[in-house]
């Protein structure tokens, strides 16, 4: 936990085994984090040449911030790593990467109440702006899944580069963003038809589009490379490069603005850091060292403090 008018750690809470995608409560009262007993996989690295999972790991951690205690954990079906909460907070859209599935998760209930069927490694989950849709990226089918959030039936599947990993919408949800890793591209599509309109394709070095967050006016869309070390930030206009930020850390990856839109964050895992961008002049402002491996970044409201 980081304070941001100090820019220091001002808490670590111990919460289980891979804690990766996690998300706060509108009323900042609730952290939940994505817990995976599945081991850590590389580049390259085969499913028979790892120990075996440990799936009672498995789940969607819950976080107190009023106490600072990890309250427990959800059945969120296997290998949790990305979800999101629907728009009421009474459920979560859980990705289960090595299921080829999607899992709905009654918060009240604390269980997995209806499974939808995706395509091959779910990664990152994202709810359009009016809570109607869910998107689901698959990595290996190089597809994005549409799901309606009452029928939670498919509604729709568009082809997307190589490897996507996240999507972020515009406030108005006029237009979205999906990150390909192994294209460098952003393909930019249109919810209405779920066709995408345009592709962009980014520079530099080993620059693999991970996360990616969009300022809350809507006027830009911020881009985490991966080991491209990078954020590239894009006029959400033109969806032209207006600056690539460098040196922001090792593998760049969870990325978050601020609800005021003056300052990003990003998690950078190797090096073990939380790095401070100044929306302003687009420059690197400082570096917060933290546990080991950090890989998504969320942003709550302030809660009383314990």
């Amino acid at each position: 936990m980081i304070d941001p008018a100090t820019a220091k750690v001002t808490d670590t809470i111990a919460v289980g085994k891979r804690p990766r995608g996690l998300h706060v409560s509108r009323d900042g009262k609730s952290v939940f984090v994505a817990l995976s007993g599945s081991p850590i996989a590389g580049p390259h690295v085969k499913d028979k040449d790892l120990p075996p999972a440990d799936k009672k790991a498995d789940g969607i951690g819950v976080i107190d911030t009023l106490s600072g205690k990890f309250t427990g954990k959800i059945n969120s079906g296997s290998d949790p790593e990305s979800f999101a909460l629907s728009n009421d907070e009474r459920r979560l859209f859980v990705s289960n990467e090595d299921e080829g599935q999607m899992s709905v998760v009654d918060i009240a209930k604390q269980q997995v109440t209806q499974t939808v069927k995706v395509g091959t490694e779910p990664e990152g989950v994202t709810v359009s702006p009016d809570g109607r849709h869910v998107y689901i990226t698959c990595e290996t089918t190089n597809d994005v899944h549409v799901i309606d959030t009452q029928t939670l039936q498919s509604v729709a599947h568009f082809e997307t580069g190589y490897r996507p990993r996240a999507v972020a919408f515009l406030p108005d949800g006029s237009k979205g963003y999906v990150t390909c890793e192994n294209s460098a591209a952003i393909p930019v599509f249109d919810p209405k038809t779920y066709k995408v309109s345009k592709t962009v394709k980014l520079s530099g070095e080993n620059v693999r589009p991970m996360g990616i967050a969009v300022a809350p006016d809507g006027a830009r869309v911020y881009v985490s490379t991966g080991r491209g070390q990078s954020v590239v930030v894009l006029d959400a206009k033109s969806d032209g490069p207006i600056k690539t930020i460098e040196q922001v850390g090792a593998r760049v990856w969870g990325i978050a603005v601020s609800p005021d839109g003056r300052t990003v964050y990003t998690a950078n895992g190797p090096s073990n850091d939380v790095s401070i961008i100044d929306a302003a002049s687009l420059t690197m402002t400082k570096k917060v060292p933290v546990g080991e491996s950090p890989w998504g970044v969320a942003i709550g409201v302030v809660v009383p403090s314990r």
